[in-house]
């Protein structure tokens, strides 16, 4: 008994660990989306095993993707003076544990499509192409970030596709809303590695562009965000209390583009991760409050 009790406290503390690695508390980014996706698509909630399926897959999906960035980037993160402190430059994770990880991540991910339905099961190959390249997109384009919007953008695609199991402007809509918003929270943050960047030849918006271009860029992809949020809810037919989240949310752009400061990491991570977090879902509950009411 003894033995037992003495491994779990590192049983736990690993399985933290993992949750550190793939920044599992991130999560909140594509998931609200995912679920707006989902409730219009329904009109509420669909069955709940359903549910619960949609759920597997998302985070399956999003924290395989994280596991293998951070393993295919390990060498850039250990030269990289702001990411040297993560897992694996410091060696608490080694590479085989990250690809178990991502192997584990990726197999659910497609036994929960197949779940689903033969639509999201045929797809779930690309997604976890996706998943996969955009780890390599810094080495060959500055469009890195638009390809990490359109990886997240599956994920309130493949909600529609999961309840409804077919295509239509809304979700498609929705994804290019998701595509705006991460690429352009994505340039900000990356605006902190532009002279490590270009020393390194990594492409980027920012290293391309420069702080002041790149920062115009982040602020038009979000202004287009802020536009097709609400063609979304005129197509839907959604009400005042939808409108009155997207108004928020344009509020919260706004200051988050008034605090950007790449010299202050405090500053950068507020700006690009916990305000963004706020924004999601806040969105989500407008829209939920809208379609229950």
């Amino acid at each position: 008994m003894a033995s037992t009790n003495q491994e779990r406290p590192g049983l736990i503390a690993r399985i933290k660990t993992y949750g550190e690695l793939v920044m599992f508390s991130h999560t909140l980014f594509s998931l609200p989306f995912a679920l707006i996706a989902l409730l219009i698509a329904a009109d509420g909630l669909p069955s709940a095993r359903l549910l619960f399926w949609i759920l597997v897959c998302l985070f399956a999906g999003r924290n395989g993707a994280n596991a293998i960035n951070r393993l295919i980037d390990q060498r850039f993160d250990a030269l990289n003076p702001r990411t040297q402190s993560r897992h694996m430059p410091r060696g608490i994770v080694k590479p085989y544990e990250v690809l178990l990880i991502t192997g584990f991540c990726y197999a659910l991910f497609v036994f929960g499509a197949y779940q689903i339905n033969t639509l999201c099961f045929y797809l779930s190959p690309i997604a976890l192409g996706l998943f996969t390249l955009y780890s390599f997109t810094k080495r060959f384009t500055w469009l890195c970030h638009i390809v990490l919007g359109i990886t997240c953008a599956g994920a309130p695609v493949g909600a529609w596709l999961a309840v409804t199991g077919r295509f239509d402007w809304v979700p498609l809509l929705l994804g290019a809303v998701v595509t705006f918003w991460v690429g352009g929270f994505d340039i900000i943050y990356g605006t902190q590695d532009i002279d490590f960047d270009r020393k390194q030849g990594l492409f980027s918006i920012p290293a391309r562009f420069g702080l002041s271009g790149a920062l115009w860029i982040a602020r038009s992809l979000h202004f287009m965000m802020v536009i097709l949020l609400v063609i979304i809810g005129l197509i839907t037919q959604l009400s005042v209390i939808y409108g009155i989240g997207v108004a928020i949310c344009a509020l919260l752009l706004l200051v988050e583009h008034g605090i950007i400061d790449p010299g202050h990491r405090l500053k950068m991570n507020y700006a690009a991760y916990h305000i963004n977090q706020v924004i999601s879902t806040m969105l989500l509950i407008a829209t939920t409050i809208d379609i229950f009411i």
